[in-house]
């Protein structure tokens, strides 16, 4: 089967006083996260152009035009980008996850590696609590992209259905970085881009 990484990275960060894309080492850590995935693909919103100078240049970037609206609209250009080729999951995580590394997405793959990979539905849970990376068979694609409204992005499709809690709170805490103080030295992070502040 095929899987694709899907990044989620196109918002301003207000809070976090730039895009997130552009906080030092974010993206990079992101993309090597999703090191057990066939291939990459990005979504940029907020300063497009000086997000797709740090990635690899194997690693595929789309840019959701209307960013702006939220997380929805990026998930949408996500999977609507995706669904031209031929894979037949993918696993959708955010750039603001810096705990979040290759080992979860591995047990998230492993533990929903069944015989229908386009039917899949499965998410990180941490301490039983749902979180991301979630991984989405191509048969939900279509389903999701017209749930994912405003920041909601997924869960509204993923509510009523039965979905594969993958247990990782051994391996991260999931939780997702916001503010400068957030991060775990509690001092802002270097923006390699030399752009600051919200677009």
């Amino acid at each position: 089967m095929t899987t694709t990484g899907l990044l989620l990275a196109a918002g301003a960060g207000r809070r976090m006083g730039r895009p997130k894309a552009l906080v030092e080492g974010w993206l990079e850590r992101a993309v090597a996260s999703l090191t057990d995935c066939d291939d990459v693909l990005v979504v940029l919103g907020a300063q497009a152009g000086a997000a797709r100078a740090l990635l690899p240049p194997d690693v595929a970037a789309v840019v959701a035009a209307d960013w702006a609206d939220g997380m929805g609209a990026s998930l949408r250009t996500g999977l609507r980008a995706l669904a031209d080729g031929g894979a037949e999951r993918c696993v959708v995580t955010l750039v603001d996850l810096p705990d979040v590394g290759a080992e979860v997405v591995r047990r998230l793959l492993a533990a929903a590696d069944g015989p229908v990979p386009g039917a899949v539905l499965a998410r990180a849970a941490y301490a039983g609590t749902p979180g991301h990376p979630v991984l989405l068979g191509r048969d939900h694609w279509a389903g999701v992209a017209r749930a994912a409204v405003g920041d909601q992005g997924a869960k509204a499709y993923l509510g009523p259905r039965e979905v594969l809690l993958v247990e990782c709170g051994d391996l991260a805490t999931g939780v997702d970085q916001d503010t400068p103080e957030d991060t775990p030295d509690g001092t802002p992070t270097g923006d390699r881009s030399g752009l600051s502040g919200p677009s």
